[in-house]
């Protein structure tokens, strides 16, 4: 019997078309890091700065349900890459917006989605430069709105999944847990400022929580070719969550990081006085490299798999 991908998953199926591009990107001298991280790295004409490339979707039924307020549909679509940018140490510049809107869209959605667009743009500088308009096929009339999003970073904190060591300390801000039925997946703030901040304190990875520390956890810490250790009990809930939420609800688009033992200190009392308002918690540890991080459930969203939370 063939498999599938809702039998081997969504790892498995990013895997599989990462192998497949990985020749092609090795040959070509812009791209710095292709498929593995937040955001694509290319090379910019200066040698100070990278570029960031993003490119996310959001789909209605999955990503948000018919009947909520379309400026905040417009919100989230562009708030979810702005949350990868972050997670690189970024700063957004330019996106290009793709919607694919069933024909019988009232024309005050679409310029109540437009609208939200442009106001998250605005509120982080961004420039919508262009996009694309499409119909769906009338048998799947889902709504969809695709992002392509540029940046940029400092080359030397431009922080990816794959620099944490044995020993680094691992970090969330704000906290965790039930985004769906708060209605904060629609709502959140990407944290392109912490993580600028976080990177130019030393942060050796990082990464933003869309899937749930759950199934976001083992990609940094694979990335870094380590495990880790976590405290459940430590990790910072949003009222009335659970543990088992807090770590496997996922979209709470918060940054996951992690920071070397003898910078920890000073980077917490730096953060709480950057930003008082959220809070920075330590979690775990990453740790030498096996394949089961104790205290961590299983679970997480997995757009294949047949089993996710």
């Amino acid at each position: 019997m063939a498999k599938t991908l809702s039998s081997t998953g969504e790892n498995a199926t990013i895997a599989l078309f990462s192998h497949a591009f990985a020749a092609g990107n090795a040959s070509h001298p812009d791209v710095i890091a292709g498929p593995g991280d937040d955001c694509a790295i290319l090379a910019s004409p200066d040698p100070k700065t990278v570029l960031l490339h993003k490119t996310d979707a959001i789909i209605e039924g999955v990503h948000f349900y018919k009947g909520e307020r379309p400026g905040r549909v417009g919100h989230k679509a562009l708030a979810r890459a702005l949350s990868d940018i972050a997670a690189m140490g970024g700063t957004p510049t330019t996106a290009l917006v793709t919607t694919i809107l069933p024909p019988d869209t009232s024309t005050s959605y679409a310029r109540a989605l437009a609208a939200g667009l442009a106001r998250t743009a605005d509120e982080y500088g961004v420039a919508i430069a262009g996009g694309e308009t499409a119909a769906p096929h009338p048998d799947a009339p889902a709504l969809i709105i695709s992002i392509a999003l540029l940046g940029t970073a400092p080359a030397h904190q431009c922080i990816r999944r794959s620099g944490g060591l044995p020993g680094d300390l691992l970090f969330v801000t704000g906290k965790l847990g039930g985004s769906l039925p708060s209605h904060r997946h629609l709502t959140f703030s990407p944290r392109l400022a912490e993580g600028r901040f976080l990177a130019s304190q030393g942060a050796t990875s990082m990464m933003d929580l869309s899937d749930g520390l759950a199934a976001d956890l083992p990609r940094l810490s694979s990335a870094s070719n380590c495990s880790a250790t976590i405290d459940p009990a430590a990790l910072p809930r949003h009222r009335n969550c659970t543990t088992h939420q807090a770590a496997t609800d996922g979209e709470d688009y918060e940054l996951l990081l992690t920071l070397p033992p003898k910078l920890a200190p000073t980077t917490q009392r730096a953060f709480a006085k950057k930003f008082p308002t959220l809070p920075l918690t330590a979690i775990g540890k990453l740790t030498q490299k096996n394949s089961i991080i104790p205290g961590l459930p299983p679970g997480g969203w997995d757009h294949f798999s047949t089993i996710t939370k």
